[in-house]
């Protein structure tokens, strides 16, 4: 277990924790959540020591193992992959090398001989004689091939490195185990993999992510990071998400009797409970939601940004026709003979086992970059926004955010003055004297935002979205999604978000580098369809997974 004692964490006035108070026990995963900045990665690094607080205590249970998953790539540059991983359980690997030292001690006397002999116990009750080949499947399973698990750590590819040390905090079925944003860089199969590990986790996992789908997965319990508190709240992300929307929407609600109110939020709980029989944490979520009072649920506190594209035109029949596009990249293929159209109604999932591939395909029909071969033409009622996954390129001028979002309003608008410019900068929660800041020291979130304000100024009935969820938080990463959801346009979009591609996309094209594979369907659908499994297996051949 670990007891978390009126800790209180500040730097310099700002307050990150004020007198928090929690307990986190054995057999429940907890989601950890709040807005950019609320301290969420920092509270695991007060659990793991890492951080000191002002005051307070971190108590953890006698002779219980803490792994942290590691956020330096560069750490373990000169170690082998497979000590990387055998190094995450540090008393394993320190008795390894106490009693390696002996033996090869030509010194060494009777009593080094016989404290080797208990190291060699002690070695053996942590499973140590076992330990490499556990290590080595364990590496396998998350997608590092044997022939990557004796090099060094600075000689494999930057996506492997992420596997690895995701491997070095999940070997040994530590008692508590700390992830902060575990699903980066991972590819859908991989996070896939990761959920039903968790599912199946019978220890404490704090994990921090922005990934929905992962959350609602894999965790029992959503701890809130919020006004300097954090409080614990029994289900997954949906389910606080919903009861605490419900929650907010009857307090709002002056006229209905207390007794509907709480009917209507037990049937929530009830349905919710029911549908918990389809996920992987079944069993212990149902337990957890059994035992859940009403007064358990309080309406969030979050602030929830107001993203809406509303098109100046419908799009004709005509939209974006693409033939025979192909495009290298230093010889490495991306995507080869793309050829599809686009029909009224569609919102199109672009995936790629390749990184690059997607981000590539739309700086081309985008005009950014040039394909090797083919081409591409839009219909002349289009009307198009476009979110790249880069944005350095946009904020380099100093001006400020009002002056920013001026200079990219469109022809058609003809009274854009600051009230109007407010209007759309207050809806991604730019308010007061927030239009004054200058772009270039603009967070990574922020400067999401300002893009997403462009796009909505444009009026576009196309929006194209490469990896639209990076660096936000929760709470616009669900408005953001919400908003697709509605658009009456057209959506063209790649995402890691499993939960956006699912509830937004109603048919995936996937580039790869001899063809694409095209279907009408859902995300889930397109994931689980026997005959895609088996063309994705034909036109990849042997890419690394990205």
């Amino acid at each position: 277990m670990i007891s978390v004692n009126n800790v209180t964490l500040s730097f310099g006035k700002r307050v990150l924790f004020d007198e928090v108070n929690i307990n986190f026990t054995k057999g429940n995963c907890y989601g950890v959540i709040g807005a950019n900045g609320a301290g969420k990665s920092t509270f695991l690094k007060v659990l793991s020591g890492e951080i000191e607080p002002n005051k307070g205590t971190v108590d953890i249970t006698s002779g219980e193992r803490m792994a942290v998953l590691k956020q330096n790539h560069f750490e373990f540059d000169e170690q082998t992959v497979l000590n990387t991983v055998l190094m995450g359980h540090k008393k394993m690997w320190d008795v390894m090398h106490q009693k390696d030292a002996i033996y090869l001690n030509p010194e060494a006397t009777e009593d080094d001989y016989m404290h080797a002999g208990h190291l060699e116990a002690e070695f053996g009750e942590m499973g140590g004689y076992t330990a490499e080949s556990d290590a080595a499947t364990l590496l396998s399973e998350l997608g590092v091939k044997e022939e990557f698990q004796q090099s060094l750590m600075k000689d494999i590819p930057s996506n492997l490195k992420v596997r690895v040390l995701l491997a070095q905090a999940l070997f040994g079925n530590p008692d508590i185990l700390l992830m902060d944003e575990p699903t980066n860089g991972l590819d859908i199969e991989t996070i896939s993999w990761l959920e039903n590990f968790l599912a199946d986790y019978e220890n404490i996992v704090l994990v921090v992510s922005h990934d929905r789908h992962f959350l609602d997965s894999v965790c029992t319990h959503v701890a809130d990071v919020d006004r300097s508190k954090i409080k614990v709240f029994t289900g997954n992300y949906t389910f606080w998400y919903e009861s605490s929307q419900l929650m907010a929407r009857q307090i709002n609600d002056k006229n209905k009797k207390t007794e509907e109110k709480r009917q209507a939020l037990l049937d929530f709980i009830a349905r919710f409970s029911a549908n918990a029989s389809k996920s992987k944490q079944a069993t212990s979520r149902k337990k957890a939601l059994e035992k859940l009072t009403i007064e358990e649920i309080e309406p969030s506190n979050r602030r929830y940004p107001g993203i809406i594209f509303q098109p100046l035109r419908e799009v004709g029949n005509q939209i974006l026709n693409v033939e025979n596009l192909s495009r290298s990249i230093d010889g490495r293929k991306l995507f080869d003979k793309v050829t599809f159209s686009v029909n009224k109604g569609e919102k199109i999932a672009f995936l790629s086992r390749d990184p690059l591939a997607v981000t590539n395909f739309f700086e081309v029909i985008n005009g950014n970059e040039k394909a090797d071969s083919g081409k591409f033409e839009w219909g002349t009622t289009i009307t198009k926004a476009y979110l790249p996954v880069e944005n350095t390129e946009f904020f380099q001028n100093g001006l400020t955010l009002l002056e920013w979002l001026r200079q990219y309003v469109p022809p058609h608008i003809t009274d854009a003055d600051e009230p109007f410019l407010r209007g759309f900068l207050g809806k991604m929660l730019f308010s007061g004297d927030d239009i004054q800041k200058k772009t270039n020291v603009l967070s990574g979130g922020e400067k999401v935002r300002c893009m997403i304000s462009r796009m909505m100024l444009q009026n576009p009935n196309l929006v194209v979205l490469d990896q639209p969820t990076n660096h936000l938080d929760l709470e616009s990463i669900q408005s953001f999604n919400e908003g697709c959801q509605t658009f009456p346009g057209i959506v063209l979009l790649t995402s890691h978000d499993h939960t956006f591609l699912q509830t937004v996309a109603n048919r995936i094209i996937e580039l790869t580098p001899k063809g694409i594979i095209d279907r009408l369907m859902t995300f889930d659908e397109y994931m689980e369809d026997k005959r895609v499994r088996e063309l994705r297996e034909e036109m990849y051949g042997d890419v690394v997974m990205a």
